[in-house]
């Protein structure tokens, strides 16, 4: 008898727990589950998806709220986007802000990083400090998918994706002055941080 009465309280408070656990939905943790299938464990991705880790989370929130309306086009993320509610999307973005980015080990041109880190300094430094590692108002560049890289410029420049005014002027110059091999060379400069 002791025992069935103590198993009952047992029960009735593992429920009343549960629903105090429950009570502010599912932990960021558990959010981020469905994200490291193709953003990596945490949000260091190891394909060609950007890894989410370290990103701010305003540009996180920014971001993900344009996928969910439809306003930032995208193959996957514009439907995955749409099962988060805002208070979701806003424990995400810290969790993953608060995540160590592990740069992506990646072959690439010496040559082309060497003349990249040149470019970056005279035309991306401004937003993208500390050689693309500082992450305000974007997710790191240091370290990111190549070919990540490589597709989010030409979407860039084909319009596809709406750049920051200050940013399409800087590249338009950078483009104007060193032809399109100037790109190439900054994402070789980013692919080869470690």
């Amino acid at each position: 008898m002791a025992l069935k009465r103590a198993l009952k309280h047992v029960l009735v408070g593992s429920f009343a727990l549960s629903t105090v656990v429950w009570a502010d939905g599912p932990s960021p943790q558990m959010l981020s589950q469905t994200c490291a299938a193709c953003h990596g464990p945490g949000g260091s991705s190891v394909g060609v998806t950007p890894s989410i880790a370290g990103a701010d989370p305003v540009y996180f929130i920014d971001t993900m709220k344009a996928f969910k309306s439809g306003e930032r086009h995208a193959t996957v993320m514009d439907r995955v986007a749409k099962g988060y509610s805002d208070g979701d999307i806003e424990k995400m973005a810290h969790y993953f802000a608060a995540q160590p980015m592990r740069p992506m080990k990646q072959t690439y041109a010496s040559d082309k990083a060497k003349l990249g880190a040149r470019l970056h300094k005279d035309y991306c430094d401004r937003c993208h400090e500390d050689g693309g590692t500082n992450p305000e108002d974007s997710a790191p560049l240091a370290g990111q998918s190549m070919l990540y890289l490589t597709f989010s410029m030409e979407d860039f420049k084909a319009g596809h994706r709406e750049a920051p005014k200050k940013m399409k002027r800087k590249v338009q110059e950078m483009l104007e002055e060193h032809g399109d091999a100037a790109v190439e060379a900054v994402i070789h400069y980013y692919g080869s941080k470690r």
